[in-house]
């Protein structure tokens, strides 16, 4: 018996989700990391520690994505502008986390721990997580560069 190709998602578009997610496992465990640390050992606020955490596991998530899963696509205009737009996507991944947990809460008038944690923690995870993908995908690294033919090979 022989199978026809493979469908459903291409092996370039899984190579990335996988790529992306690593990277953003790993940011998030330094998050999560420092924040602990921060708060307790290091005395900071709550504020300023989340702050801090916040820019570590940006930056991580960066550099997985550069350095592992968009390592083939070099920045077009620098890596710090990269850097600024790829940032700009986590801060709004963070805000659809918030507004998916105030329109729990406050809107829908969902307020349990239990629901502030699926509304914030899991639906707003989801979306933040998609929207992040998409952007890092398509603004922050864009298309690959086509690579051209040599001069003596054939375009086909």
């Amino acid at each position: 018996m022989t199978y026809g190709p493979r469908r459903g998602v291409p092996s370039t578009l899984r190579s990335e989700i996988l790529g992306f997610a690593l990277a953003g496992a790993a940011a998030y465990a330094v998050d999560l990391g420092l924040f602990v640390w921060l708060r307790g050992p290091g005395g900071f606020g709550p504020l300023t520690a989340k702050a801090l955490s916040f820019l570590a596991g940006c930056t991580v998530a960066y550099a997985g994505n550069a350095l592992g899963t968009y390592r083939a696509r070099p920045p077009a205009a620098g890596r710090a502008r990269q850097y600024a737009v790829f940032f700009a996507f986590n801060v709004a991944g963070a805000v659809v986390q918030l507004l998916c947990l105030a329109l729990s809460h406050y809107a829908l008038g969902l307020t349990t721990p239990r629901a502030d944690v699926v509304s914030g923690a899991g639906i707003g995870m989801a979306l933040a997580t998609a929207l992040r993908f998409w952007g890092t995908r398509t603004f922050v690294f864009g298309r690959p560069e086509p690579v051209a033919p040599s001069p003596g090979e054939c375009a086909r």
